[in-house]
């Protein structure tokens, strides 16, 4: 479909090939099917900066599409209320449990990764500075989460099998019924007792495999205070998928 609305107005919404373009910037449309859906709607991934189209099944997509370019308005609200991506490169600047700390790429240094002076700094080829920096960050999670997690876990009599950090976009961590908890690498990006907070909340589902008063009451009792954190994460958690 190619479609726009009357005028020639070269900066009028337009759709096309699955992108949608609204005062001159393309925007990523993906679809959905949901059986529970009533109506069409809309939503803007706050990470990718692409917008969602939500069908209920024997839907026509015309209909979608023509939703779309209706709400072109709002979409582009949307996306310009989402803060600004911050790219992995040199002078870019991280806050790392809470602290900023900036990139510093050092091509001619032999020590890989490492911090120093409020620097994350970079040896290497620039090409590889973005991965590293990724990579870094994932150990540093790593380090920092397992120890907390088995503490907090001995404190309820419950046993960590295994702690592992990866990529998560609809979550920030995970436990298992077998004991392995997952985390989320871009709580590195998040203030400490951010962090603190999402390691208790999987912690206590070793001994609560649910969000019951009980569950609330152990992270409670492993962390104190749960509402100052859960706001953060509300109101900021999906800035951290901006960073790299």
């Amino acid at each position: 479909m190619d479609a726009s609305v009357p005028g020639g107005d070269p900066l009028a919404p337009r759709f096309r090939d699955d992108t949608l373009y609204v005062n001159g910037s393309a925007v990523a449309v993906r679809w959905r099917l949901d059986r529970r859906a009533r109506r069409v709607r809309l939503s803007v991934d706050p990470r990718e900066g692409s917008v969602i189209v939500t069908l209920p099944l024997r839907t026509a997509r015309r209909r979608g599409e023509e939703f779309l370019l209706q709400h072109a308005g709002w979409v582009a609200g949307r996306i310009e209320a989402l803060p600004p991506r911050v790219p992995f490169r040199h002078g870019a600047s991280l806050p790392v449990l809470g602290r900023e700390t900036v990139i510093c790429h050092a091509p001619g240094a032999r020590r890989g990764v490492w911090c120093e002076a409020g620097e994350i700094r970079v040896s290497g080829a620039g090409e590889h500075l973005a991965r590293r920096v990724t990579d870094w960050l994932k150990r540093q999670a790593l380090a920092e989460i397992g120890p907390k997690a088995h503490a907090m876990a001995a404190s309820l009599g419950r046993k960590v099998r295994r702690v592992s950090v990866r990529e998560m976009r609809s979550r920030w961590g995970s436990c298992s019924v077998k004991g392995d908890l997952a985390f989320c690498w871009r709580l590195m990006l998040a203030p400490g007792w951010v962090l603190d907070y999402v390691i208790a909340h999987e912690v206590a589902h070793l001994a609560h495999m649910n969000h019951g008063p009980r569950f609330w009451r152990t992270v409670q009792g492993l962390v104190g205070d749960i509402d100052r954190p859960r706001a953060w994460l509300r109101r900021h958690g999906n800035a951290l998928h901006r960073y790299g």
